[in-house]
């Protein structure tokens, strides 16, 4: 990870027209950018292209950066709000039903419940809303405090705080009737 001091001196050779020094900044962030692409879509292809989008974005305005925050914080925000208009703009996806792929049983009894439990949070946390979602993923995944997240999702640092506190709750409630409706099956 690069320095703020760094990132600053790459900004002012960026916007002397050095490209490569971009480059450099891309192969930092990509792999972030792609991630939160990845978690509002859903799907590998649209996640690259939102990505490469966001870089994009990002160059052609970056004389506009004014560098209050980190470079990440503003090409993070792009990238969500990139992929939200790819969302958008998605037409559903239908799938044959002789293309679906079933896995086959054998996998250790461990692998099961593990596979379980993955099963169970992930149903949970699509169950939530995309800003509840997204929120948890930045701070409990991705590790960012609340103040990055807050930038990020362009919102106030309290409001976040609230956001996740409620988010956990949501997911706890759903993870408590997902579990509750897979006894009931059994």
């Amino acid at each position: 990870m690069i320095t703020q001091e760094e990132e600053n001196q790459l900004l002012d050779r960026i916007l002397a027209g050095d490209r490569q020094a971009y480059a450099h900044l891309v192969d930092e962030h990509k792999s972030f950018a792609y991630t939160i692409a990845m978690k509002v879509l859903d799907s590998r292809p649209e996640a690259e292209e939102a990505a490469q989008d966001a870089f994009i974005k990002a160059f052609q305005y970056l004389k506009s950066f004014n560098r209050q925050a980190r470079f990440s914080t503003w090409l993070y925000r792009i990238t969500f709000n990139t992929a939200i208009s790819y969302k958008r703009k998605r037409k559903p996806v239908f799938q044959s039903a002789e293309k679906t792929i079933i896995p086959q049983a054998g996998a250790a009894e461990h692998s099961l419940e593990q596979d379980d439990k993955l099963r169970f949070v992930h149903e949970a946390m699509h169950a939530l809303n995309e800003a509840d979602r997204l929120a948890l993923q930045l701070f409990y995944l991705n590790e960012f405090s609340l103040d990055e997240v807050a930038a990020i999702t362009a919102q106030n640092t309290n409001t976040v705080k609230v956001r996740v506190h409620r988010a956990r709750q949501k997911l706890a409630e759903e993870l408590k009737r997902i579990l509750k409706q897979e006894a009931i099956t059994l």
